[in-house]
């Protein structure tokens, strides 16, 4: 099944609780399956089996490289946890249909970036597969509003608190970037998004600090090349390399390579700005 991909057959540790809620209803509407208390049980997808830190730095310091039966067997396919996995890309999923319809409506715009999103990060396959999934994700929001107002957010929130609980800092900070790319991918961040960023930020267990530095990578100015590195532009060159050090070693893509290639791969991306914003604050001091 292709939307194996993004849900599979189990969301490893993420399975019960919210986020298990949520793949439930998804996949029943989308294959045959047999709900579980507040997780599902498989029943279009073969069974789960089973369950470094490397890369360098250059010479002026620069990064360069680098069913459900009560249990959960993990299953590893060339160092990645299958399970952590989808539960990984199915919790963007959700949160991304969260933040993209903070403002009451779905853009046209706003969900052929999402296409392009997925076709960028997760290639040609993901789109339409993606693309499902977050109509649904669409649709149970609108049923749950409907029903009881509020009642999706707190959903969210408790989704979030649950990702905090099982998810390392490293991959709930390439979380909260895939987020903010998701969210810049229109070329604009409408105020309602950006207050479902923070939410989501806050409830993810990162700061407010890490949230500007994912908007502003791309830095193009000075102010939000400080911004990537969570500095202001007061620091010493001492605290400038510094604070570069820490993002080198906190967004380290080997960090998130137990989530897949794709994801190893945009956390490339995302050093790379990093990088670049430190070039751009290093040029302007001299340094």
């Amino acid at each position: 099944m292709a939307h194996a991909k993004w849900i599979g057959g189990f969301l490893g540790l993420l399975s019960g609780g919210p986020i298990g809620a949520l793949a439930g209803f998804v996949l029943g509407a989308l294959f045959d399956v047999v709900s579980v208390d507040n997780g599902f049980e498989e029943a279009a997808f073969g069974k789960e089996t089973g369950g470094s830190y490397g890369g360098g730095y250059g010479g002026n310091g620069t990064y360069t490289g680098g069913g459900y039966d009560g249990g959960y067997q993990r299953s590893y396919q060339g160092g990645v946890d299958e399970g952590t996995r989808n539960g990984f890309l199915f919790s963007l999923l959700t949160l991304a249909s969260y933040i993209i319809r903070a403002d009451g409506k779905i853009m046209h715009s706003e969900m052929e970036a999402m296409r392009n999103f997925l076709r960028m990060n997760f290639g040609e396959n993901a789109v339409q597969d993606g693309n499902a999934i977050m109509m649904k994700l669409f649709e149970r929001q609108k049923q749950m509003e409907a029903q009881q107002p509020g009642s999706y957010r707190q959903t969210i929130i408790e989704a979030c608190q649950q990702l905090k609980s099982v998810l390392p800092p490293s991959q709930r900070l390439q979380l909260l970037s895939l987020l903010a790319t998701v969210a810049k991918a229109d070329g604009f961040v409408a105020p309602e998004e950006i207050t479902a960023l923070r939410e989501v930020t806050q409830h993810l267990g990162l700061s407010e600090a890490e949230l500007n530095s994912m908007l502003n990578l791309g830095a193009t100015t000075l102010k939000e090349a400080y911004a990537v590195l969570e500095i202001d532009e007061t620091a010493t060159d001492e605290e400038v390399r510094a604070a570069y050090k820490r993002m080198a070693v906190k967004h380290h893509p080997d960090r998130v390579a137990s989530l897949g290639e794709d994801v190893r791969l945009a956390a490339e991306r995302k050093m790379r700005e990093i990088n670049e914003a430190k070039e751009l604050i290093f040029k302007s001091r001299g340094m």
